[in-house]
C-alpha cells in the first residue's frame, strides 16, 4: 500500500508514543472499576457486538478496490503509515451526520457516515481514517465498542440503574481517548494544522470552506482562557451528553502537544516502539486519582457501589440474553 510520502512511515511505532496524559489516566482509572471487564466482556459474550456487526453488514456498503476506491485507499493509507495489519473492513452508511466510528473487540470494522464523505476533501478525509486507526492501535476499541452497546441498551425500557453511570464512566474515558487519536492523525497527514481544519470543518458544516482557521485557532485559545477549571468542564460534558470533546478544545489539546516538540520528534522517527518494553507512568498518578474519583462519584450518585453495579449489570445481562451463565 501506498504511503502518503515517499519512504514515510512509523515503523513500529507504539501507541505510547503520542498517548494524551488524560487518556492514558482515564484508562488506568477505568481498569481500576471492579467488575468492569467482566461486565464489558458479558456485554460482547451475550452477542450484542455480533447484532451490531450483522446490522452494519445487512445495512451498510462494504467498500473496497471495486466500491470507493479512493476512500478505501485512505482508510488503508493510514495503516500502512502506522505499519498496522491487518486493514479492518470499511462500510459507508448514509446517515446525516458527518461522523465515523470504529467496532469489534476481537475484529475491529470503521464504519464513516455518508455526510462525512461528502463533506471533507481527500487530505480530511484520510485524517478522519488516521484518527480511527489510532483508536486501533491504542487498543481503545473494547470500550468503545461496550459504550456503543450500552447508549443503544440506555434507549431500551426496564434498563437497570447501573447502566447509566457506566455509560457516563464509558463517555468520560472516550473523550480523553480521542484527544490521542487527534495526535495520530497529525502524525499520519504530517500536518497538525490540517487536523486542525478538519475539526473547524466537522464542526461548522459545508460553510467550513469560507472559514479562516487562524480565527478559528485564536476563538479556541479565547474559549481556554474563559474556560471554568477542568472539572467543571468535564462535569458539563457529561450534562450535554457528548461523546466528543468540544471541537475548540481538541485543537488546542493537539496545538499544546505539537509546541513540547514531541510531535516534530515522532516524525523524525524518535518514538517508542511496540517492542520495547512498557514502564509506570508516575506522571499521571495525580491524573489518575482525579479519573477514578470521577468514575466512582459517578456511579455513588446514582446510589450504587462500584461492585454492585458490576454485579448488578452481569446479572441483567445474562438473564437478557436467556443465558445459563
Amino acid at each position: 500500500m501506498s504511503l502518503p510520502a515517499e519512504g514515510y512511515q512509523l515503523k513500529g511505532i507504539s501507541a505510547k508514543a503520542y498517548e494524551h496524559p488524560a487518556d492514558r489516566a482515564a484508562t488506568a482509572a477505568l481498569k481500576s472499576i471492579p467488575h468492569l471487564d467482566t461486565v464489558v466482556g458479558k456485554i460482547i459474550e451475550y452477542g450484542y457486538e455480533r447484532a451490531i456487526r450483522r446490522g452494519v453488514l445487512g445495512s451498510a456498503v462494504r467498500l473496497g478496490e471495486d466500491q470507493l476506491a479512493a476512500v478505501w485507499r485512505a482508510h488503508a493509507r493510514a495503516y500502512a503509515t502506522l505499519d498496522l495489519e491487518p486493514v479492518p473492513e470499511l462500510y459507508l452508511t448514509q446517515y446525516p451526520i458527518a461522523n465515523a466510528l470504529t467496532i469489534g473487540a476481537g475484529r475491529p470494522i470503521v464504519v464513516v457516515n455518508s455526510e462525512l464523505v461528502q463533506l471533507l476533501d481527500a487530505e480530511q478525509l484520510r485524517g478522519v481514517f488516521a484518527h480511527e486507526a489510532g483508536h486501533v492501535l491504542s487498543e481503545h476499541v473494547l470500550y468503545r465498542t461496550a459504550l456503543v452497546i450500552v447508549m443503544r441498551l440506555t434507549a431500551l425500557p426496564g434498563i437497570p440503574l447501573p447502566l447509566f453511570p457506566l455509560r457516563a464512566a464509558l463517555m468520560e474515558w472516550f473523550r480523553a481517548a480521542e484527544l490521542s487519536c487527534d495526535r495520530a492523525a497529525a502524525l499520519v497527514l504530517r500536518d497538525p494544522l490540517a487536523v486542525c481544519r478538519l475539526l473547524m470543518v466537522i464542526a461548522a458544516g459545508a460553510e467550513a470552506a469560507q472559514l479562516d482557521l487562524d480565527v478559528f485557532m485564536r476563538q479556541g485559545q479565547d474559549y481556554r482562557e474563559k474556560a471554568s477549571p477542568f472539572d467543571r468542564f468535564s462535569r458539563l460534558l457529561i450534562d450535554l451528553n457528548l461523546t466528543h470533546p468540544m471541537s475548540v478544545q481538541r485543537v488546542h489539546e493537539l496545538m499544546e502537544w505539537v509546541k513540547t516538540g514531541d510531535y516534530d520528534r515522532i516524525v523524525d522517527g524518535q518514538f517508542i516502539s511496540r517492542d520495547e518494553p512498557l514502564h509506570p507512568r508516575a506522571e499521571a498518578s495525580d491524573a489518575v486519582s482525579h479519573y477514578a474519583k470521577r468514575f466512582r462519584e459517578t456511579f455513588n450518585d446514582l446510589g450504587s457501589s462500584i461492585e454492585d453495579a458490576g454485579q448488578q449489570l452481569a446479572e441483567w445481562l445474562r438473564k437478557a440474553r436467556g443465558g445459563d451463565e
